[in-house]
């Protein structure tokens, strides 16, 4: 985005549940602004927006599009699509013709760092043909053009199929409890496997810093535009988070002192 002179900007999202914060968003859109990016099940958050969200969202975009008379284009980022546990995940082009969606293999197959999925450009989005070629264009100039041929063979055999996630819903269940329980705040995760609690002081970094005492791994808020929380990855094997659970509490209970 940089390279071509372009900047981005972070929308705040509702701390209580991590849906669009659309007084702010609407604010932030200007004659300049040429798409939105957005990641559902999230990563920090692992919140799925609803679909009262996503029909909200297309409302504004397609006013602001009228109103600045040209197409403010939906980026759909969605490697956790089918990582979603009990919710509905709606798909962005049924509610926004100008949608555009950006799909990897690396989650729903458990193959963190094989970048290999797809683009989905739908006919209905606005100057197809140009908007097609440059992304077919930019992908051949940041040399993301071709992944390597065994995955290739790999998920042309494996599409379609689906891959067990009960063990991503079961420690999503276990850490949340245990946080929970150890006096974090935090809202429950409904797909991908994050959780992203409120930090027991309002440094974000110098919670983690802190947190290493304890051999917790966690990534400052601030890292996702959004201070004062910390996030926890649960794709690990369940006893290690079971491991994780009193080291939690221990390091809680250094902040009721």
């Amino acid at each position: 985005v940089e390279s071509t002179g372009a900047s981005l900007k972070v929308v705040p999202a509702k701390i209580d549940d991590f849906q669009i914060q659309f007084d702010k968003f609407e604010e932030m859109i200007t004659a300049k602004t040429k798409a939105i990016i957005v990641n559902s099940p999230n990563n920090p958050s692992g919140v799925v927006y609803s679909e009262e969200t996503i029909k909200k969202l297309a409302e504004v975009l397609n006013a602001k599009s009228k109103e600045y008379n040209h197409p403010i284009f939906l980026i759909s980022d969605e490697p956790y699509r089918e990582i979603a546990y009990g919710v509905d995940v709606p798909y962005l082009p049924k509610y926004y013709d100008n949608t555009i969606v950006c799909y990897s293999y690396s989650k729903s197959f458990s193959l963190p760092g094989e970048r290999i999925g797809y683009i989905v450009v739908p006919d209905e989005v606005a100057d197809f043909g140009k908007v097609y070629g440059a992304i077919a264009g930019a992908a051949r100039v940041l040399t993301h053009v071709n992944a390597p041929s065994l995955f290739q063979l790999v998920i042309a055999r494996c599409a379609g199929k689906e891959s067990d996630m009960s063990t991503y819903e079961k420690n999503g269940k276990l850490l949340y409890n245990g946080l929970i329980e150890a006096g974090f705040k935090c809202v429950k995760p409904q797909g991908a496997f994050y959780l992203f609690p409120q930090s027991l002081e309002p440094d974000d970094y110098a919670f983690c810093k802190r947190a290493q005492k304890y051999d917790l791994l966690l990534v400052p808020g601030s890292d996702f535009g959004c201070p004062g929380h910390f996030r926890a990855s649960y794709c690990i094997k369940t006893e290690t988070i079971e491991k994780s659970l009193p080291l939690f509490k221990k390091l809680a209970e250094e902040y009721k002192k």
